[in-house]
């Protein structure tokens, strides 16, 4: 999964992508109804690794099976 679809089903799910301060290939997003904050590498067309989106997924406090239907 690219990092646009990664983005796009975390949008659908409440969270928001913060700022960027700085250069760099990674963007923080924010879960705003558990005030947790993940980074998420923007690999442009390179495939993220579905271990990384794990993580990514239970430190925002959200569900895998969620983020998967949406």
């Amino acid at each position: 999964m690219k990092y646009t679809d990664a983005a796009r089903k975390l949008r659908a799910l409440g969270c928001e992508e913060l700022p960027r301060r700085k250069g760099g290939s990674h963007r923080k997003w924010h879960n705003p109804t558990t005030g947790r904050i993940a980074p998420l590498p923007d690999w442009g067309a390179k495939d993220l690794k579905v271990g990384t989106l794990h993580a990514v997924v239970r430190q925002l406090g959200l569900e895998w099976s969620d983020f998967n239907k949406v």
